[in-house]
C-alpha cells in the first residue's frame, strides 16, 4: 500500500511547489474612517436616512483580471442608525434585524465583469437575517493616489429579507423597497 503513495510523492511535491509559488491576488485595506455604507428607507412616503457604524471588507481585486476577484463584505447589524435613540433601539429587536440570532449582515461575491471606464457589475449573495438572495451591484472605481475608491448604490426589498415583521410588514407603514449607498476606500489595489 506504501508503494503506490511514494509514487505519486514526487508529483505531489511539484504540484504543491507550483502552487505555493502562483501570484496570490493582492488584498487590498479598507480605510474604515473614510468609508461608508448608508440606507434610506421610506416611511409613509418620507425618507429616512440610515447607516451602519460597523462593517469590514475582504477585497482582493486586480483589475486587470477582475473575473478572479474575491470581495466580502460583513456589517454588523447591531450598529445600524437613524439618528433616533428611541428608533436605534428598536432597529436590534427581532422583527427589525434581530440582532442577537443574526448579528452580521454578508455580502460575498460570485463573479465581477468589467463594463469599462471604471465601471464594474459585481453579482454575489447577500445574507440578511438568515435569506440570502441573488443580488447585482453595480460599482465605479476611481482612484487617487495611494487610494481606490469603490462606490454604488443598489435597491432591495426588506421583506424579502424579513425586516420589519408583524405589524411593520405593512408597506403603507414602511415602504418594502430599501436603497443601499456604499463608498469603500481602499489602499493597496493596482492601476485602474
Amino acid at each position: 500500500m506504501s508503494q503506490p503513495t511514494t509514487q505519486f510523492a514526487p508529483w505531489l511535491l511539484g504540484a504543491a511547489a507550483l502552487l505555493a509559488t502562483a501570484p496570490a491576488l493582492a488584498q487590498q485595506q479598507l480605510v474604515p474612517a473614510e468609508s461608508s455604507i448608508a440606507f434610506v428607507s421610506h416611511q409613509m412616503g418620507v425618507p429616512v436616512d440610515g447607516h451602519f457604524q460597523k462593517f469590514a471588507a475582504q477585497v482582493a481585486f486586480d483589475p486587470a483580471k477582475p473575473a478572479a476577484a474575491q470581495i466580502k463584505i460583513t456589517v454588523d447589524t447591531g450598529s445600524a442608525t437613524l439618528g433616533v435613540k428611541e428608533t436605534d433601539a428598536e432597529l436590534p429587536k427581532p422583527v427589525w434585524f434581530n440582532v442577537a440570532k443574526f448579528p452580521q449582515a454578508v455580502f460575498q461575491s460570485k463573479s465581477v465583469k468589467a463594463l469599462g471606464a471604471g465601471k464594474f457589475e459585481v453579482t454575489g449573495q447577500l445574507a440578511i437575517k438568515g435569506q440570502t438572495r441573488d443580488v447585482t451591484v453595480p460599482v465605479q472605481l476611481t482612484q487617487s493616489g495611494a487610494k481606490t475608491t469603490a462606490s454604488g448604490q443598489f435597491d432591495m426589498q426588506r421583506l424579502t429579507y424579513k425586516i420589519g415583521e408583524e405589524e411593520w410588514a405593512d408597506t403603507s407603514m414602511v415602504a418594502d423597497q430599501v436603497q443601499v449607498k456604499f463608498k469603500l476606500v481602499l489602499t493597496g489595489m493596482g492601476k485602474l
